[in-house]
């Protein structure tokens, strides 16, 4: 899902591994509900909605008994006239119909108009309700009447108390449950790995990546078997390469304008970019102690081998390699924020490009014969992303590795939801990366042997 070669790249995107991995289109999930941030949670959730239609049927079932009883000795208009005109304390049933509109009422302008989360609204009607009608039943000739004075009084009573037991027992519970849901599957991929570099080591901020990212268009050297475009489809697949290209040099170029978005104990920074026609572009930015080189070979020029490392990819395949520069990869991302996001595929088309002072792929979505978008995964859509690793000028045993991420997960995810996860699977991904690095150098592994944890 990774912006668009990544996914390609192998699974690199680790943040939207998280991600997917964890919206298993609702299984786990108590109720849709919880997926929307509470600031945006527009609809009620399905036990509160219960709750509401079970207090509509309390005031509607009081007034059709009341209604029977006005009916029951004399015309309904002459009862009517009787128990409203002439009320009496001791003998009239309207002031229990009052009471249940009164009941209706107060929960529905608490629980539904203001989806208050608290219990003493309803702690409130049901001890009117109780104490009015015990007080009631005691002064009252109502049970000399007819077999309604004990039928209304009764009901009214065990339905005020069945609303404020569903309340208590089902409806805030539930609607905390699903809070809890919600937060942990934002907060889910935000544990962050142990550290691999301890900090001090990480004087490197000092080197500034390359300014002339967008500017070198000298590719050094285009390493591979001579192949060419030769298909339409083929020319097709480089021009959109190339499209990404230019997308992901434009981004680099307009650094000044990325949003900080948050930070991480290593130091690595996620930003974000507006993008005409793709929206909201996420931008990762990390700095490495190791060659540039490495990073390109890890990352960019075997995606398929990413499967061994990042844990956020569970499938690459490459299915077709259009010329030197551009292949088209099948990429499938592992679910993510704690299982709320179940696996996507993508279908991306990645251009490679070698220049004097870094290494870039960039990618985006595309569609291919041999992966039709059927079958178990919801195939997610890449805009224009991929990554840059720029070598340091001064000092070759360090880099700036930078992933550009834009990407639609499609499925039923509310946006804030997948905004969360997609930095926290950024962060993720890098420290499978810093790992796998560490992996390939035992050199380094003795030094930060206590920095990991048991």
């Amino acid at each position: 899902m990774p912006g668009g070669g990544f996914r390609e790249l192998g699974g690199s995107l680790p943040a939207i591994a998280s991600l997917n991995t964890s919206y298993s289109t609702s299984l786990s999930l108590p109720s849709p509900y919880l997926l929307v941030p509470p600031a945006e949670r527009k609809a009620i959730s399905d036990v509160r909605r219960t709750f509401c239609l079970f207090v509509t049927f309390d005031l509607l079932f009081i007034s059709l008994l009341w209604i029977i009883e006005l009916n029951i000795s004399s015309s309904i208009w002459d009862s009517l006239k009787d128990e409203v005109v002439r009320y009496t304390y001791k003998s009239s049933f309207f002031d229990i119909f009052l009471l249940a509109l009164f009941r209706f009422l107060c929960l529905q302008v608490g629980y539904a108009a203001f989806r208050l989360k608290h219990w003493w609204v309803i702690a409130v009607t049901t001890l009117v309700t109780s104490v009015f009608l015990v007080v009631k039943v005691i002064v009252s000739s109502l049970l000399s009447q007819n077999v309604f004075g004990y039928v209304i009084p009764i009901t009214s009573f065990v339905v005020a108390w069945l609303e404020t037991w569903f309340l208590d027992f089902k409806v805030l519970p539930q609607e905390a449950d699903d809070e809890r849901a919600y937060l942990a599957a934002v907060n889910a991929s935000c544990e962050r790995a142990p550290m691999i570099y301890p900090r001090a080591v990480s004087d490197g901020q000092f080197y500034s990546p390359p300014e002339s990212v967008a500017g070198s268009e000298e590719d050094l050297d285009e390493e591979g078997l001579g192949r060419r475009a030769v298909t339409s489809q083929d020319k097709e697949y480089v021009s959109q390469g190339r499209e990404a290209m230019s997308v992901v040099e434009q981004i680099l170029a307009q650094e000044d304008n990325w949003k900080f978005e948050k930070n991480n104990d290593t130091g690595d920074s996620v930003y974000t970019l507006e993008i005409p026609f793709h929206g909201k572009t996420f931008i990762l930015k990390a700095f490495m102690q190791c060659s540039a080189e490495l990073v390109y070979q890890e990352v960019i020029l075997q995606p398929e081998k990413m499967v061994q490392w990042n844990k956020t990819v569970s499938g690459c395949q490459i299915l077709q390699r259009v010329d030197d520069n551009t292949l088209v990869s099948y990429d499938v991302s592992s679910g993510a924020a704690g299982g709320v996001v179940s696996a996507r595929d993508f279908v991306n088309v990645r251009r490679v490009e070698r220049k004097r002072d870094c290494y870039l792929s960039a990618g985006m979505a595309t569609d291919h014969d041999a992966k039709p978008p059927v079958g178990r995964y919801v195939r997610g859509e890449n805009g224009p992303g991929g990554f840059a690793v720029l070598k340091s000028s001064s000092n070759p045993s360090v880099c700036t590795f930078i992933w550009v991420l834009n990407t639609d997960l499609k499925g039923r995810l509310p946006r804030y939801l997948i905004h969360q996860s997609l930095a926290a699977t950024m962060f993720e991904f890098m420290s499978h990366l810093r790992q796998r690095i560490a992996d390939l150098r035992p050199s380094l592994r003795p030094h930060h042997h206590h920095h990991h944890h048991p």
